[in-house]
């Protein structure tokens, strides 16, 4: 059976309401009481209408609002309309379309899908309710934290049911067959008879009706699109080169921008331009908040008349020397820095057993994706329109309504399909910079590109961080585990440059630790907040790919020290039924304890992050030229697995994103300024590096979850302790090669 939903007139409903020719299904807010934050500035007695479905006889388009940002989100959110709404693939065009505080991310304003779900603790508590006030009141509109899916999961179907129920009490009032003796199919209404009425042949008449909501969602059992294996429909256009990006975007009349922005996040004290307005093509040269923007008439002559301005920048806000910014961490560790004590169980001081002491190091890395940061920008005096890809859509309207002096609601933005993010397309200065070259030129369209170089010199990289860890053994078992972890913030870092910070700790300095599945007598876990050195962001899995690093390899190393092994040391502290099944099925995928045979080892980490745990084994080989990652196995919960392809490529690429960058990335300072500046000193995972992936996901969490994060954690734990077992030395650093070859 399927689950009723009622929906019904309050703040918010799915409706209906009538197109030009057609009808759209979505969301309503009405004129709201004082706490009714989704109809924030309407005039009384108006209405807001956002749709999720628009149908006409030109066709079916559904609203996919969550970004895309190369992992599949317009196909999954398409698809959960589609499968209450029974279409099929190709049936129906897809639109991001306009931001709007309806569409806010109810994940994480976590209504309905909690932080986590087994914690009821104080700051776990305390997060759900500033979450969900904060999202609620703001309307934020944001795809990140692996929260694509759990937000649309019930929203979408309901919208999609709906439509369907609406256009069946269509059909019945246009023919007088009853509402029960009609089914639907492949995008139509279908009679006892067999007749067949498409449902854009329906949308006038269903815009004539009040919706129905009290609809039955289908349960997974009769569900035909999703959990079934299906191409996401941007594949053969990303195959074939067809698929628009946001830096293919042309427009007449359009002039090409670069920047030249400072490497030290500093003021210019001189710069000389001759050399660029000299170069051909070059229109203009002109000055920005940050820095300098070349006019010219093409991208590449607008880049390189950018790299021939001669600039003398300020010294930056920040240390000068890597040196420096590690030291800065080292001396966070005392009492004024601790941001939090996260966990204080038994008594780590005077546990029994053997002390193990071990430190570690994550440093700053950059986020890299391959299409270079860019934005399309047209001001006028009464509106400003702008093309670019972003997660924050109605920050965007609120940055650039601050830069050209528009009211937010001027601000129209239209999103694109992105060429990767990783976190960096949460923030907006390729997009205010842009605002401030076109406000100089209004009228005329502005599209600014940054070169690879300038990408990376101006990036806000992955936080840098630290750890210290001591633990006692006794008796083959882990008794006392106290591990101290100090990192610059990314959330504060990030949220004040958009607005303010939100008072209280920052979960992410310790994220994939305070919320562990494991239960050790005698605990203590204290994150101590680095102060601001380079300003960092949200980069894959945030705060959990520095401390499940630091936890799950100083974990390994005190069961290690105990004598025990590593995955039934692990399941006897895991007190979480979801993570020992994923612990125990990543141990049946990898037949852990077999013996692997000379020159060979296996390494195991767990980590939860988003609410999905996540296990994985590494299976290495020593060489004469170095270590090689012969195969990784992953097993990991998110409740439900919509689209089975594309969770499988996720994980896969997550593993591959967290492997890389493990082992051959990082961002260091000189003199202020970022030494990398391109792939070939920041690499990522190289392909003759790359491992066979295995997968497996289950489903035994009663709430559904995202997999856009999760598989990145656990891989360089997973990895440093499978080259200690093959080799007996520990990596306690990244990037690993910087001591270690891998071939």
């Amino acid at each position: 059976m399927g689950k009723l939903r009622t929906f019904t007139r309050r703040t918010v409903l799915i409706g209906s309401a009538a197109l030009a020719g057609g009808v759209a299904f979505g969301t309503y807010a009405v004129q709201r009481r004082p706490d009714n934050p989704l109809a924030d500035g309407l005039a009384d007695g108006s209405a807001t209408f956002n749709p999720w479905v628009k149908i006409d006889a030109g066709g079916i388009t559904l609203v996919t609002p969550h970004a895309d940002i190369g992992q599949g989100a317009v196909h999954t959110q398409a698809l959960l309309i589609a499968e209450e709404m029974d279409l099929e693939p190709g049936q129906y065009a897809t639109t991001f379309g306009a931001p709007d505080p309806a569409y806010y991310n109810t994940a994480l304003a976590a209504e309905g899908v909690p932080f986590d779900q087994r914690d009821t603790s104080p700051p776990a508590e305390i997060m759900r309710a500033a979450m969900g006030a904060v999202g609620k009141l703001a309307g934020i509109q944001v795809t990140g934290g692996s929260s694509s899916v759990p937000d649309s999961f019930d929203k979408l179907r309901e919208a999609g049911a709906v439509a369907r129920e609406t256009l069946k009490l269509a059909a019945s009032a246009e023919t007088g067959v009853p509402v029960a003796e009609l089914t639907t199919q492949a995008g139509a209404v279908i009679l006892p008879d067999g007749t067949s009425l498409p449902y854009t042949q329906l949308a006038q008449t269903a815009a004539t009706l009040e919706p129905v909501r009290d609809v039955t969602l289908r349960d997974p059992s009769e569900w035909r699109l999703l959990g079934a294996e299906t191409q996401r429909e941007d594949v053969a256009a990303k195959s074939t080169g067809a698929q628009s990006y946001g830096i293919d975007l042309k427009m007449d009349g359009m002039v090409h921008a670069a920047v030249r922005l400072s490497p030290r996040r500093s003021k210019p004290v001189s710069v000389d331009d001759t050399a660029a307005r000299a170069m051909r093509g070059v229109t203009d040269v002109v000055q920005l908040s940050k820095g300098y923007a070349v006019i010219a008439d093409n991208t590449w002559r607008a880049i390189k008349a950018a790299e021939a301005l001669e600039v003398t920048w300020d010294v930056a806000p920040y240390p000068a020397s890597q040196a420096e910014h590690w030291d800065a961490v080292a001396a966070s560790f005392h009492e004024a820095r601790l941001d939090r004590e996260w966990i204080n169980t038994g008594d780590v001081d005077s546990a029994p057993g053997t002390e193990i002491t071990a430190e570690y190091r994550c440093p700053y890395a950059a986020h890299q994706p391959l299409e270079p940061l860019n934005a399309l920008v047209r001001v006028t005096d009464g509106a400003v329109e702008v093309w670019a890809s972003h997660q924050m859509p109605r920050f965007v309207q609120q940055q650039v309504a601050a830069v050209t002096g528009h009211d937010a609601d001027q601000v129209v933005f239209h999103n694109q399909y992105a060429g990767g993010s990783f976190g960096h397309r949460l923030e907006f200065d390729n997009i205010t910079l842009a605002a401030e070259i076109a406000e100089q030129m209004r009228g005329t369209p502005v599209k600014l590109t940054y070169s690879r170089e300038e990408d990376f010199a101006t990036d806000y990289p992955r936080q840098i961080g630290m750890a210290r860890g001591t633990a006692r053994v006794d008796g083959g078992q882990v008794t006392a585990i106290d591990l101290q972890i100090a990192t610059t913030s990314a959330s504060r870092s990030q949220m004040g440059r958009i607005g303010p910070v939100l008072p209280g700790p920052d979960a992410q300095i310790a994220a994939g630790v305070w919320n562990a599945p494991y239960v050790i007598p005698n605990m203590r876990l204290r994150a101590y907040a680095v102060p601001e050195l380079a300003p960092v962001s949200s980069w894959r899995s945030v705060g959990a790919v520095t401390a499940g690093f630091f936890a799950e390899c100083f974990l390994d190393e005190a069961i290690r020290a105990a004598g025990a092994d590593p995955l039934e040391e692990r399941l006897r502290l895991t007190d979480w039924g979801i993570a020992r099944n994923v612990l125990e099925a990543v141990g049946e995928m990898s037949n852990w304890g077999a013996p692997l045979g000379p020159n060979r080892g296996r390494g195991l980490a767990m980590v939860e992050s988003f609410g999905v745990p996540t296990a994985e084994v590494v299976e290495v080989t020593t060489t004469p030229d170095g270590i090689r990652i012969d195969r990784v196995y992953v097993a990991c919960d998110v409740g439900k697995i919509l689209d089975p392809v594309n969770f499988e490529n996720h994980v896969q690429g997550g593993v591959i994103w967290g492997l890389g960058h493990a082992i051959n990335s990082e961002v260091t300072f000189a003199d202020g300024m970022p030494e990398q500046d391109n792939y070939h000193v920041h690499a990522g995972m190289r392909l003759y590096q790359t491992p066979e992936i295995v997968v497996r996901g289950l489903e035994n969490n009663d709430a559904i979850k995202g997999i856009g994060e999760p598989p990145t954690p656990p891989a360089a734990p997973a990895l440093a302790n499978a080259v200690f077992d093959a080799t007996g030395i520990r990596l306690r650093a990244m990037p690993f090669q910087n001591d270690m070859a891998f071939v």
